[in-house]
């Protein structure tokens, strides 16, 4: 090999990674919205069938003990709320989406309680992450007190992010694996009744 084929050989060696680089396919940006309305099982299905939606993750936040259980956060006192985390790609679903899903799976009207579940732990909350979309919420928020279908004050929290615990395997997804449970457990709790008195034929969706 003569010294000019050893120079191009080198100078492909360097630029062949940096062409690879430049025509592979950029990774889609995600983000990630967390919301609180009371038990976190009928939290996931809402926002499961969404496309644009990659996961949604039952969990704990908004409290101050670290690695929270389900036992400890259900009996109430360690700041948390049951919630779900949600990871979606912006470009097919915008956050102002989910903020209209979210109220229309909740009763905004109550405070420290959802439908059967009482205590703050089962409080309604939008945790915002980052400015965005605490100014989306902020909107969302001012949008449905001019224009909603029911009486009752807003009470909901907008209120930072802060870290996320994913709770007991168990529990996530349970409406799948525990269908007949599930639909027991909502309907003895009247959550779908209360969110028809609240939103009419736009409730759940």
């Amino acid at each position: 090999m003569n010294c000019v084929t050893r120079i191009l050989t080198a100078i492909a060696f360097i630029l062949l990674p940096l062409l690879q680089l430049r025509t592979a396919p950029a990774l889609a940006a995600t983000e990630k919205a967390t919301f609180a309305g009371g038990c976190f099982w009928c939290m996931e299905a809402p926002f499961d069938k969404l496309p644009g939606v990659q996961s949604v993750t039952s969990g704990y936040t908004g409290g101050q003990v670290k690695n929270p259980t389900y036992e400890q956060v259900s009996a109430g006192g360690t700041g948390h709320a049951e919630s779900v985390q949600i990871v979606f790609d912006p470009a097919k679903i915008s956050y102002a989406k989910l903020l209209d899903i979210f109220w229309r799976n909740i009763d905004p009207t109550v405070k420290d309680r959802q439908f059967c579940d009482i205590g703050h732990q089962y409080r309604s909350a939008i945790f915002y992450h980052g400015e965005e979309q605490h100014r989306i919420a902020l909107q969302s928020k001012a949008a449905l007190e001019k224009n909603k279908p029911f009486k009752g004050a807003i009470l909901t929290e907008i209120t930072p992010a802060s870290v996320f615990y994913p709770a007991e395997e168990y529990h996530q997804h349970y409406y799948k694996k525990n269908p007949l449970r599930y639909r027991y457990y909502r309907y003895g709790c009247g959550r779908d009744q209360r969110l028809k008195e609240l939103w009419g034929s736009a409730a759940g969706h």
